[in-house]
């Protein structure tokens, strides 16, 4: 398989901004598509922000705006990872994340498990979606999806080769929040054979929040392969070699889901 060239931006959101954030947002696609990057993976919400007990920042899919970033994802063939508090038709508001391809519809992922701070705001998305780009398998996860390891497994099982788990997760030490990430996002790479990318906030949020600015890369062997931390905004490009999933993925004692016994565990 090819190398793929991945960036995680690490950005500052500030609320009730989405032109602002957008600008940013637009700034660093084409940062990003210098570097010839196949994808360019922005924070939870980097679009709004984050204040989840004010829905008022919740913004609806628009033509207007998205057709720009079906525009840079087309002039640079890259896929674009951006994220937003969704207004749907409905009414119901959503965390989620969105991916722009060259010729292809806007798809979406709706976060699945809500925190305790967001459960009484938002609706659960109920969608595992796989996508794929340049022909690899993608999956996404919002920040609190990642501590519920059978999401990573459902997402490996349909076949994904890098779950991009964007983030917007305040309070702690950029440290702190380091080992918080290796307790947990490495045995999600380890366990499925899959590479792990996280991205996190940074920063004041203008609604009483601060995030420690961090990005990790976890390979599927489990090791972590990067980890950059940043106060404010900032960009980090990453190689994954592909062939390391074939290496992992025919190894008998390292691949570990061809070997599960699902019928036990309730599925």
């Amino acid at each position: 398989m090819q190398k793929i060239r991945v960036t995680l931006v690490i950005q500052n959101c500030p609320v009730n901004r989405f032109a602002h954030n957008f600008a940013l947002t637009v700034k660093d696609i084409c940062a990003a598509a210098r570097q010839n990057c196949d994808f360019v993976v922005f924070p939870e919400m980097n679009l709004t922000g984050y204040a989840p007990a004010d829905v008022r920042n919740a913004v609806a899919l628009d033509s207007g705006w998205m057709d720009e970033l079906n525009r840079l994802a087309l002039k640079h063939d890259i896929a674009i990872l951006t994220g937003l508090v969704e207004k749907a038709g409905s009414g119901k508001i959503y965390a989620t994340h969105l991916v722009f391809r060259p010729d292809q519809p806007v798809a979406r992922y709706r976060k699945i498990h809500l925190s305790p701070f967001e459960a009484p705001y938002f609706s659960c998305g109920n969608d595992v979606g796989i996508f794929k780009f340049k022909g690899v398998h993608f999956g996404i996860q919002l920040c609190y999806d990642a501590h519920f390891p059978e999401l990573s497994t459902a997402m490996a099982l349909k076949k994904a080769d890098i779950i991009f788990i964007p983030h917007a997760s305040p309070r702690g030490t950029p440290g702190e929040k380091s080992a918080s990430w290796k307790r947990h996002l490495t045995a999600r790479a380890f366990d499925n054979a899959v590479f792990v990318a996280a991205v996190n906030q940074a920063g004041k949020n203008d609604a009483g929040l601060n995030f420690p600015g961090i990005s990790m890369m976890v390979s599927p062997d489990g090791f972590l392969a990067a980890e950059n931390i940043a106060y404010k905004n900032k960009m980090h490009t990453h190689v994954l070699d592909m062939s390391l999933l074939e290496h992992i993925r025919t190894h008998k004692m390292r691949y570990f889901l061809p070997n599960r016994r699902a019928n036990l565990i309730g599925e």
